[in-house]
């Protein structure tokens, strides 16, 4: 398309649905499920740099008591010193591995996410779209996403780790002295505990977070956007008055959920300190002969010394995983903004008929001649009781001009909107050329200019990349801009801001318009191409499309304009809930 459409009003506030927990971590669990390989594999690495890192701990023991009570030499233990070197290495090895493969599988996640929410987009269509600030939607895409990269990334295989790898240790300290055991094993629900409580308002203020730094991303956007028009009316305090709160808001709850990760993070320390040390009393008092009962009168150097060392190792993995904790927060968070566009009806939607007629969705386009624009039975309602569009049928020949006239709010952009599959009919079924409406490429121009930051050249590249200068010229030509480009030292590579800055609105209109020359599209859809525009701009404007319909396009067009209704071989009249010929 030459450009999207945006006729409707943008609200800072995205409007969403919020779905429930469940439903959130069934999403997160789909992604999962998507890449349980990577998953695995970086579980693997974990548990293997652990299983490495215990191996360096029955190492270290088994040195100290034979250099200690066996009093051998030190070369008899060097075999012992290589292979504690060689456990480090591997260990190293291990937790360089788990990073990669986590980074690979987080990117994976991610790039599902990301796919999800673009055919959402798709298939939403322009006109939905416009309903929600570009801040906003932005912010779901970047940031959002990128929220969920510590949840698949380190959280998921922590998890695993943090299940499996504690076993693997107190299995081994329960063969060296089961009393240690039973302490280690009193003392680690108390962590689990603990994350779930301080997790569940966790969760509630990321989801506050993002909900708040979503609203602050869009109001910032249209606030910059519209600073013109605010200076104009004299409410320049007032929105930066409001900006200012909504960024005090944004602090408070920001401060809350680092206050939150900060006590999740002390309290679990606490329990794991006093956990460790009730079993190093447990091992100091046992070696001096203080506490006999159990096994403790069995204790040696080299047992006592290896459950201190497995000590600290058989939390780690679960304060490793309280670490990641706020990961799965965030990703909660993130993941239910972005269930809530996914699951959204962006602004008005068609409503659904009442049971009698076709549904479009039901539908796909009859295969009809190729050569016509076809309407069969098309109903179109954003409220039921009033209606847009009701059984209207409609035959267009290819290659003719077609002005769509009548007073404002009559549907005509509606009309444009459903040819070019931006909105879906209530009932009924469109066939473009036999294809659906938007299967194939064609041109629409708006009533504002679409500009990117760039060149004249790139913002005609965007429909047709592979485009020659000369082409591009001879386009700008056709479009009446080319004393403007003979002005410019640069020509077509002259700058050109995102918002025109430089051009006039007809000079933007025009450089919008010449993208449809470029691109060569059979059906070209304008919606008033000449409304705001002065005398000059709209002779240029009718000229190209003059141009336009005399190469054989089939031009379809809303206006009010005179000069313009000339032009077209139909006049159809569009008043509310009617078309017919004028």
């Amino acid at each position: 398309m030459a450009e999207a459409a945006d006729r409707q009003p943008r609200g800072p506030d995205a409007p969403s649905v919020a779905p429930d927990q469940r439903r959130v971590k069934r999403w997160l669990g789909e992604l999962a499920r998507n890449n349980r390989r990577a998953i695995i594999a970086t579980t693997l690495a974990g548990l293997f740099a652990g299983t490495a890192t215990m191996a360096q701990m029955i190492l270290l023991a088994l040195i100290i008591h034979r250099g200690v009570i066996e009093d051998l030499p030190v070369q008899s233990l060097t075999p012992l010193f290589l292979g504690l070197i060689l456990t480090l290495v591997l260990r190293a090895l291990g937790q360089g591995l788990q990073t990669r493969l986590a980074a690979a599988c987080s990117q994976k996640a991610r790039r599902d996410a990301r796919w999800q929410i673009q055919h959402h987009w798709q298939a939403a269509g322009p006109v939905a779209l416009g309903h929600v600030s570009a801040g906003t939607l932005a912010r779901e895409w970047l940031d959002h996403v990128e929220a969920l990269h510590g949840y698949f990334a380190r959280f998921l295989p922590q998890l695993a780790v943090a299940t499996i790898l504690p076993l693997l240790i107190l299995m081994l300290v329960f063969a060296l002295d089961w009393l240690a055991g039973v302490l280690l094993l009193l003392s680690a629900p108390l962590i689990p505990v603990f994350m779930a409580l301080v997790g569940m308002g966790a969760e509630r203020l990321n989801q506050q977070h993002f909900q708040t730094i979503s609203r602050l991303s869009g109001q910032f956007l249209d606030r910059v956007r519209g600073l013109t028009t605010l200076q104009l009316f004299g409410q320049t305090e007032a929105a930066a008055r409001q900006m200012q709160d909504r960024s005090e808001q944004y602090r408070t709850i920001t401060l809350k959920t680092l206050r939150v990760a900060f006590l999740s993070s002390a309290v679990l320390e606490f329990f794991a300190s006093m956990a460790i040390a009730v079993v190093a009393i447990y091992i100091g008092f046992g070696l001096l002969g203080y506490i006999r009962f159990g096994p403790a009168d069995q204790l040696t150097l080299f047992s006592g010394l290896l459950v201190l060392l497995l000590a600290p190792e058989f939390f780690q993995p679960l304060r490793t995983l309280s670490q990641h904790y706020h990961d799965r927060a965030s990703a909660l968070g993130a993941a239910a903004e972005i269930l809530g566009r996914l699951g959204a009806a962006h602004g008005p939607a068609p409503v659904a008929g009442d049971g009698h007629g076709r549904r479009s969705r039901d539908l796909s386009p009859e295969p009809g001649a190729k050569d016509a624009i076809t309407l069969a039975s098309v109903s179109l309602s954003y409220r039921p009781e009033k209606p847009i569009l009701s059984e209207l049928s409609l035959s267009f020949q290819r290659g003719e001009c077609i002005a769509l006239t009548g007073p404002t709010g009559s549907g005509k952009t509606s009309l444009l909107h459903l040819l070019a599959g931006f909105v879906t009919p209530s009932e009924g079924a469109i066939s473009v050329f036999g294809q659906a409406p938007g299967s194939a490429p064609f041109g629409w121009l708006g009533q504002s200019g679409f500009l990117v930051q760039g060149s004249w050249a790139d913002n005609l590249r965007m429909t047709s990349p592979d485009a020659s200068d000369i082409a591009i010229e001879t386009a700008l030509a056709n479009v009446g801009l080319r004393p403007l480009l003979d002005s410019r030292k640069a020509g077509i590579h002259s700058p050109v801001a995102e918002d025109g800055q430089g051009l006039s609105g007809g000079q933007a209109r025009r450089l919008s318009l010449a993208r449809i020359f470029v691109a060569d599209y059979d059906l070209i859809l304008l919606d008033e191409p000449t409304a705001g525009l002065d005398t000059d701009s709209e002779i240029q404007v009718l000229e190209a499309l003059h141009k336009l319909a005399e190469a054989g396009k089939t031009l379809i067009f809303a206006t009010h304009h005179q000069a313009l209704l000339t032009l077209a071989d139909r006049i159809l009249l569009v008043t509310p809930g009617e078309v017919r010929d004028a």
